[in-house]
């Protein structure tokens, strides 16, 4: 598949960007789709969730009255459960949310998202961005000449630039990422998809 490589004032340079075929024109696979975004989400939850059970909260362990003869029901201490400011029954614990996927499985998640972008034409790729001075109002130049300002872009850079990161982290609606670190969940989490033409090579053997 070849598409048109644009500058940074997003005219078209007349050369032409190939992208490798087994990475941007699969059927994409919904379930390991689902699957990589829901792992990716998961590994996010910190999971320091937790309540108070019987035997943490503050209270007299004294038994309230005795078990049988008083016509009420059988009843232990103030921190049982069925008592308001009781101990909680089954509450929330600490507790870890990852889980695993192979690396098949992820490499086919990836190669999904990236064909589902391509087969909506949301794919621009575009010279390595150079921004002399680190200026937000420079890197928000570019995205209106590119057609992307009014759009969630996740920006795919060649190599590092301080200045155009500089410029960038301000602006709404918008991530830069390295190339190793694509997965499924950013690109579909964002409407356009911009490559920097340095980047490429590395994308196209995920």
């Amino acid at each position: 598949m070849e598409v048109a490589i644009y500058n940074q004032e997003g005219q078209d340079t007349g050369r032409k960007a190939v992208l490798n075929d087994e990475v941007f024109a699969i059927e994409p696979n919904e379930h390991i789709l689902y699957l990589d975004v829901k792992q990716y989400l998961a590994a996010q939850r910190q999971g320091t969730h937790k309540s108070k059970e019987r035997s943490e909260v503050s209270g007299s362990t004294r038994k309230l009255h005795k078990q049988k003869g008083g016509g009420g029901s059988r009843i232990g201490d103030i921190n049982s459960p069925v008592l308001v400011g009781g101990g909680r029954v089954f509450g929330p614990r600490p507790r870890d949310y990852r889980f695993k996927l192979n690396k098949k499985m992820k490499q086919l998640a990836r190669r999904s998202a990236l064909s589902l972008k391509a087969q909506q034409e949301n794919i621009i790729v575009v010279e390595d961005l150079k921004i002399a001075q680190p200026k937000t109002k420079e890197f928000v130049k570019i995205a209106q000449n590119l057609k992307v300002s009014d759009k969630k872009v996740l920006l795919v850079m060649g190599k590092s630039d301080n200045n155009v990161l500089l410029s960038a982290r301000n602006v709404p609606n918008t991530m830069l990422i390295a190339p190793q670190d694509l997965n499924a969940y950013v690109v579909l989490n964002n409407n356009a998809l911009v490559i920097a033409e340095g980047a490429l090579e590395h994308i196209n053997k995920l």
